[in-house]
């Protein structure tokens, strides 16, 4: 079957939501985080994605700037297969009100001693974050069916340029240290790294408005 990118990356709407739940569980399945808040293989996928459909569903694609990108096999619909969270440096997809909702269903599939030491992680990514308004990248992924193709890039360039155009720089953490070359290869540059005991070590990195 021949795969087809049906266009360039648009604003993920509240039906995309599973969409962007699926692809990015399947994308972050080895994810270090993910790895430690669910231990249980047979478990993991399936918590992923209801973690990250909450996340999606409650504040990234209301309040924050989802982009999505959809491919088309031969004789089928098109499929997302692509996914970005974006915060923009005007709103917040993880704010009080949306908070309150989301993290006690968060409490219930990472249970208390997951979800304190989530928290301390939490934390550690919003004290790192720069001071001046900035565009926040939540999370990027792929299909790993679709890896080597230039998705993730495309969706990552399509975002930086935002900023760009806005002045505006922009701040992530990733917890896998493999995907570092990926991110300094756009320009993006460590600033600073966090361990928590028992848990994972974060890398924060800053791309500046060129």
């Amino acid at each position: 079957m021949t795969a087809t990118v049906t266009a360039g990356s648009r604003a993920a709407t509240t039906e995309d939501v599973p969409g962007v739940a699926r692809v990015l569980s399947r994308a972050l399945y080895d994810d270090p985080l993910f790895e430690w808040l669910f231990p249980d293989l047979e478990l993991r996928m399936a918590r992923t994605r209801r973690m990250l459909a909450l996340t999606a569903g409650f504040g990234y694609v209301p309040f924050g700037d989802t982009r999505v990108v959809e491919v088309a096999e031969e004789g089928s619909d098109p499929v997302v297969r692509g996914a970005a969270l974006w915060a923009p440096y005007t709103t917040n997809p993880e704010g009080r009100l949306v908070s309150l909702r989301m993290w006690p269903h968060w409490g219930q599939l990472l249970g208390r001693a997951r979800a304190t030491g989530f928290v301390r992680v939490f934390a550690e990514w919003k004290i790192a974050a720069p001071q001046e308004p900035h565009l926040y990248l939540a999370a990027l992924g792929v299909d790993p069916a679709m890896a080597g193709t230039g998705l993730g890039g495309g969706l990552l360039t399509a975002g930086l340029d935002r900023a760009d155009s806005a002045g505006r720089p922009v701040f992530t953490q990733v917890l896998n240290e493999k995907s570092l070359g990926f991110y300094e290869r756009f320009g993006f540059r460590v600033v600073g790294e966090a361990s928590t005991p028992d848990a994972v070590t974060s890398w924060f990195l800053r791309h500046d408005p060129s």
